[in-house]
């Protein structure tokens, strides 16, 4: 429960708007403690219109500070306000008047070094024409070896204690009197006219001044870009994370589609071939019932056969059984050839050149191609159709052609599934692939895969 609570405190206190007020809430006493601005107030301008007067202004500061997030600019007008006020009424500066920096330290953190700029070269300018006012209106004093001090004219009752007035003095004046101030004391009608003297020190003089209002710019500014720079990395990283999901999107539709080629070549095989076999093994049933068995035996080994085969295409996406087999290549196409032997459609292997090991991709494209002709010319060429596959090794290639005699067109010239899926191949491994009816009769399919970085 308490560190609940702690916890709870600490997110309350991390906010903006929270730390905002805890900082101008320890402005005000901190001036207080520091600057005892009642006294001062009290000396420069006694009655109860200009004390009012100077802790209103304050009290503007203090709000400025405390809503400089939500309205800086608003706030930053304020503050300068509030202290020119202060600054009127001859009082010095104290630290309540950081309002000011601490405001242009927020408009350079929020807003274009156009609009900052200005408003802090409009600061320096204000402190400038200050300096020189009281520059222009200062008098020599004996209390400062030869310099300026400006004067400011105080009413003072008779017997009135001064903290800050010099020991020559005239009658009418108390003891209680500082060292601070020289001797321009006059009695008047209504108590004695002191000529209050307040230094021009370091505090006051633009070095220092412009220094805290340069520095508060250039650090409001700094956390800006710093800002602008985190901003702008989380936009890049937000960026490489679109992008990736992009590329993993593109890679699934990619694998979908391999699967789909995949299934497609073993599925629509697997059925030519039991089909086939199922209408020999019908037509024979009566007559022939030896052949009737084998054709139902040939049926269920090619089942067994197409369902091990898509085992193994959809282990890719699944932790099935059988994932070790590896996938079929040019060294079972002999197998494939007696399949389709079986179903009654002659075929003729040719090897031309030296085999030699292959990439994997290349082996199993080869095979699919060969793999799918084959399986058309079962569905489209009809009865009595011859089939021959040449399997032709070259340097830079492989070349593979299935052809056949039947009926002109085993398949479609471009649109099938089938056709689809072999383009798709020959592609992506960056061959070449015609297709199409030959001149004298039957069906071709031509394809050439390159074979750079061959294994072994």
């Amino acid at each position: 429960m308490m560190e609940q609570s702690v916890g709870a405190l600490r997110a309350w206190s991390r906010r903006p708007a929270v730390q905002d007020v805890l900082l101008a809430s320890a402005l005000l006493p901190a001036c207080v403690m520091a600057n005892d601005p009642g006294a001062i107030v009290g000396a420069l301008a006694p009655g109860p219109a200009g004390q009012g007067l100077w802790w209103a202004a304050t009290a503007l500061a203090v709000a400025a500070v405390a809503l400089r997030r939500r309205w800086p600019l608003p706030m930053f007008a304020l503050s300068v306000a509030s202290v020119l006020t202060h600054v009127a009424g001859a009082a010095p500066l104290m630290i309540v008047d950081l309002a000011v920096p601490i405001l242009v330290y927020t408009i350079a953190s929020r807003h274009g070094h156009a609009v900052s700029l200005a408003g802090a070269a409009g600061v320096l300018a204000l402190v400038m024409g200050w300096n020189l006012s009281y520059a222009l209106n200062a008098s020599p004093s004996r209390d400062l070896a030869g310099g300026f001090q400006p004067v400011t004219t105080l009413p003072a009752a008779p017997g009135a204690d001064l903290p800050n007035v010099g020991p020559n003095v005239g009658p009418n004046v108390g003891p209680n009197v500082g060292p601070n101030v020289g001797p321009n004391v006059a009695a008047g009608p209504d108590g004695v006219r002191v000529a209050y003297r307040q230094q021009r020190t370091a505090w006051n003089g633009v070095p220092v001044l412009g220094s805290i209002l340069i520095a508060s710019w250039a650090i409001g500014s700094g956390a800006r870009s710093r800002r602008a720079h985190l901003t702008e990395l989380r936009a890049h990283a937000q960026d490489l994370e679109r992008e990736r999901d992009q590329q993993a999107a593109l890679a699934a539709t990619a694998e979908r589609g391999r699967l789909s080629r995949e299934l497609h070549d073993v599925v629509a095989h697997g059925l030519s071939v039991m089909v086939i076999q199922a209408q020999g093994g019908a037509a024979a049933l009566d007559n022939r019932p030896t052949d009737t068995r084998a054709a139902l035996e040939a049926i269920i080994r090619t089942g067994r056969d197409s369902l091990a085969d898509m085992r193994r295409v959809l282990a890719v996406v699944g932790d099935m059984e059988d994932t070790w087999h590896p996938q079929p290549g040019l060294a079972q196409l002999s197998s494939l050839i007696s399949q389709v032997r079986k179903t009654g459609t002659p075929v003729r292997l040719r090897v031309e050149g030296v085999p030699a090991p292959l990439p994997s991709a290349v082996e199993l494209s080869a095979y699919r191609i060969v793999q799918e002709a084959l399986t058309n010319t079962m569905k489209h060429a009809g009865t009595g159709a011859r089939a021959t596959v040449v399997l032709s090794y070259g340097e830079a290639e492989v070349d593979i052609e299935v052809s056949d005699d039947g009926r002109g067109v085993s398949g479609d010239t471009g649109s099938g599934n089938g056709l689809r899926g072999m383009r798709e191949r020959v592609r992506l491994l960056g061959g070449r692939l015609i297709t199409g009816p030959e001149p004298g009769g039957g069906f071709v399919v031509r394809a050439g895969l390159p074979i750079q970085g061959r294994d072994g």
